[in-house]
């Protein structure tokens, strides 16, 4: 009998090297989303934060700097989330690029 070697194809991911490399075109982006709680109240959170951040500095900054309240939420799916209250979103995109912690263009602003 003849042995033949078959390679059965599989799928291609081209990315696979720069995401284990830790290439800068790879990173993830921040998020930055505005939430209706009740009537003209508003909730603005924020995930996708390095995790070699510190969540609660970069809180307690944020609530000095704008005069709001805020915490962080631990969530099994989205991991740690801040939150602020009223409509921060751009208060939090000017502090992220000014404090270098995030380039502009891997923020991501989303609602209304």
């Amino acid at each position: 009998m003849v042995d033949l070697e078959v390679q059965i194809p599989t799928a291609f991911d081209p990315f696979t090297e720069a995401k284990d490399s830790g290439a800068p075109g790879v990173k993830e982006y921040v998020h930055i989303r505005i939430q209706q709680r009740n009537g003209k109240k508003k909730l603005t959170t924020v995930q996708g934060l390095p995790k070699e951040f510190s969540y609660e500095k970069i809180l307690k900054a944020v609530k000095k700097e704008f005069c709001c309240n805020g915490n962080v939420v631990h969530d099994k799916e989205l991991g740690e989330v801040i939150q602020l209250q009223g409509d921060q979103r751009k208060n939090v995109q000017s502090f992220l690029v000014n404090a270098d912690l995030v380039k502009k263009e891997y923020i991501k602003i989303h609602g209304f």
